[in-house]
């Protein structure tokens, strides 16, 4: 969903094994003693000095945060001052939707999603400039990342890894967001619809006997649609395997639901061996008020079955303090196990201050 650089600017196959399991046993066990977990999300890139840092993740954690998910900036500085904070410092990374990476954009150009018209992401990106996506089929796709988070997984000063973007480009935009974009999709638009490369094409007729471009309707497949919710989940297979290698946890934003996250994105996330889920639940996008937080969250737990923690993520910019208070207290009486707040510069002092009145922090 173009969620958060849409608001923003342009900021920057196991089951749970031993490994995972003791990784969600501990967290939950902290849950248990520490009462909701509150997360946000924070930019890292933004320029400011270690003093100031230092600051603002002790004001996070003076309101009840007590872990940072953290794109870009310098990690020594950022995992220092936020651990100092008494914060845990996760880090945030855009998976499949590789716009920043240059060396990823300048050496391998067909690893990049083709569209049902036949075009390229790198070259014609969906929607907006930044819409560039890598493919989850292609092996060397699939190992350059898991290389990434292994990296990242195997530093000391990082506490895990926070997946973002794991999915395809959006098929279908949330129905708040049409209005942008002068669209009407009540239809999954060629143009929109991911992907038709030839390794996706190759490997689809393999299994299938049929081009996908052959079929004579592609979205009403069910094959052609399990067939990439499967690519996302082997993908993510993978990623777990490496970080869990490294004793570490790792978890990823996702959308609202198993069913809406399927439908727009191909996103089969229920199926996922991650160790926590943060489901963006900004009830605005999907022209919803604020009790649809705990119907959604409800049913995300109960998609879990009490296998993975679950951190209901909440859109600050439509929720004022006030909201805000309801809104969490939507997610946590529903079976989070906290929430997740993007983003950090828009927490005010007076959203933490609500948090903490309203004996919900930990």
């Amino acid at each position: 969903m173009i969620d958060r650089r849409f608001f923003l600017g342009q900021l920057g196959a196991m089951g749970l094994g031993a490994l995972g399991a003791g990784a969600l046993a501990s967290c939950r066990r902290e849950s248990e003693a520490e009462g909701p977990k509150l997360w946000t999300w924070v930019h890292g890139g933004r320029e400011r000095t270690v003093a100031e840092w230092q600051r603002e993740f002790v004001r996070l954690r003076g309101g009840g945060i007590r872990g940072v998910l953290v794109s870009g900036g310098d990690t020594e500085i950022l995992s220092q001052t936020a651990r100092e904070a008494g914060l845990e410092f996760h880090r945030w990374i855009w998976t499949l939707n590789r716009s920043g990476d240059q060396w990823v954009k300048e050496r391998h150009p067909e690893w990049f999603t083709v569209s049902r018209n036949g075009d390229s992401s790198l070259v014609k990106p969906p929607y907006v400039n930044y819409y560039q996506w890598l493919c989850p089929t292609r092996q060397p796709v699939r190992d350059y990342l898991s290389g990434v988070v292994t990296e990242l997984a195997a530093d000391p000063r990082i506490d895990g890894v926070h997946l973002d973007y794991v999915r395809y480009c959006d098929v279908i935009l949330p129905v708040g967001l049409w209005s942008q974009y002068g669209l009407v999709q009540d239809r999954e638009m060629p143009e929109y619809d991911f992907c038709y490369c030839d390794v996706c094409r190759e490997t689809f007729k393999a299994e299938s006997g049929v081009d996908p471009l052959d079929l004579p309707d592609p979205p009403a497949d069910v094959a052609w649609r399990r067939f990439r919710w499967d690519s996302v989940t082997g993908l993510v297979n993978g990623l777990a395997d490496a970080v869990h290698a490294e004793r570490k946890p790792i978890t990823a934003a996702v959308f609202p639901t198993p069913d809406i996250a399927r439908r727009l994105v191909r996103q089969a996330w229920d199926e996922w061996p991650l160790d926590a889920f943060f489901p963006m639940l900004y009830q605005d996008f999907y022209e919803e008020d604020i009790p649809w937080i705990g119907t959604a969250t409800a049913g995300d737990v109960g998609a879990l079955g009490g296998r993975a923690s679950l951190y209901s993520g909440l859109y600050l910019p439509s929720l004022p303090p006030a909201d805000c208070a309801v809104a969490v207290r939507q997610a946590l009486t529903n079976g989070a196990d906290g929430v997740s707040l993007f983003e950090a510069g828009g927490l005010s002092d007076a959203h933490l201050e609500v948090l903490r009145t309203a004996e919900i922090t930990g």
